[in-house]
């Protein structure tokens, strides 16, 4: 069922309450050190402010579980925001109450105000009543536009549509858009590029997508433990055990439906995680006791390429292996690289695969990148959003 969005709706003026994603890693020194997502926001701000609204935004930041916690605080957003929006911020200390109303009131057509880390409320995760009527007293319109928030019962995503009209704003519309293609008629062949560290976290989405993928390719933890499912000895990798069991049923499944699963044919290994250590590419056979495997190996990789260059539309969620630590990032990057080659329908779903293609350089070659991982593979489960359904269906 489509969505109102911000076109559908009257805002010239409007106090517009705008919940964005602006849980954005930072630097040491507290600077924004990916400003993707607040990036994926502008073309909402912008559009508001071109129509003299007064422009309230709302986010959270990581997990402060309820309390205040100062390296949480979301000033280093609103800094790097008003640098690309090119217009000041104003941030407050604040998301509810007087400080927040006073706030508001001061604002002039066109300019944008920052509340402060909705987490910093219990009563935001626990989708409150009263916090959420306290958002919606700042506004007359509320905008959703945080695609990676949009799975959860939260106040400032799925409360605050109780007290005022709610739509999409241009960035949830674009999320949506793109993963719809996945679930209609996809350019075939279609190729789920699966990673990150655990089978019980894709069990929903990989028992889906056997139904619509033509090829899967797994690398990560993810194909730890579907090697170790199909007898492999994995040393010291990280395998989980408890789900040795699942993976080898949904190996099983996707056999049955056809679906070509190719897995790691040889794994660079090394004792640890670290930067520096021994470490060299062995079979998947050939798994040394002590070490671990912490990335496809290169022969993996010229497989998984080829597997990339001949389909039509490939989704990408997990990296393939440890690539935040240098000497393991190779295979991660190397299928972003053969991704942005490809010239069909490429999308990468999730945090670290997102951060991953930015920094092997070919962000700008994909079709798009989601901004919510576990957003992603809930809508690809078929499973509903509640920050979704909760918005004024179109006519």
């Amino acid at each position: 069922m489509r969505k109102k969005t911000l076109r559908e709706v009257a805002l010239d003026g409007k106090r517009v309450l705008v919940r964005v994603d602006f849980n954005v890693p930072l630097n040491p020194d507290l600077t924004v050190e990916d400003d993707g997502r607040l990036r994926a926001s502008l073309p909402t701000i912008r559009y508001l402010r071109e129509r003299g609204c007064r422009v309230i935004l709302a986010s959270h930041m990581d997990r402060p579980k309820g309390r205040v916690v100062e390296a949480l605080r979301l000033d280093p957003a609103a800094r790097r925001l008003a640098e690309l929006l090119d217009c000041p911020v104003r941030k407050i200390d604040q998301c509810v109450g007087p400080e927040a109303r006073d706030a508001v009131e001061r604002l002039h057509p066109g300019e944008v105000l920052l509340l402060e880390n909705l987490r910093f409320h219990p009563e935001e995760e626990a989708n409150e009543p009263e916090f959420a009527r306290r958002l919606a007293q700042l506004a007359d319109v509320f905008v959703q536009d945080a695609f990676g928030v949009v799975h959860r019962q939260h106040a400032s995503v799925v409360g605050v549509s109780a007290f005022l009209p709610a739509v999409a704003g241009f960035l949830l519309e674009k999320e949506l858009a793109y993963l719809s293609e996945f679930l209609s008629e996809p350019p075939r062949p279609f190729l789920l590029v699966v990673g990150g560290a655990k089978v019980s976290d894709k069990i929903g989405v990989l028992k889906s997508l056997w139904r619509k993928v033509d090829e899967a390719l797994v690398g990560g933890g993810l194909a730890n433990t579907f090697l170790a499912a199909s007898g492999l000895h994995m040393g010291s990798s990280l395998v989980e055990t408890d789900a040795l069991a699942v993976a080898g049923d949904l190996l099983r499944e996707a056999a049955e439906r056809g679906v070509q699963v190719h897995l790691p044919v040889d794994m660079v290994v090394a004792p640890e995680p670290r930067e520096g250590v021994p470490r060299r590419a062995v079979p998947v056979d050939g798994m040394p006791d002590d070490w671990q495997a912490l990335d496809i190996g290169p022969q993996t990789l010229r497989e998984y390429e080829q597997v990339i260059a001949r389909a039509r539309s490939v989704f990408w969620n997990g990296p393939l292996g440890v690539f935040e630590v240098p000497g393991f990032e190779q295979g991660t990057y190397g299928v972003a690289r053969a991704m942005a080659a490809n010239p069909g329908l490429t999308v990468v779903g999730g945090g670290d695969a997102t951060a991953a293609v930015r920094k092997a350089g070919v962000a700008e070659r994909m079709s798009h990148l989601c901004t919510g991982g576990g957003a992603a593979l809930k809508f690809l489960e078929g499973r509903e959003l509640p920050g979704v359904a909760c918005l004024e269906d179109a006519p």
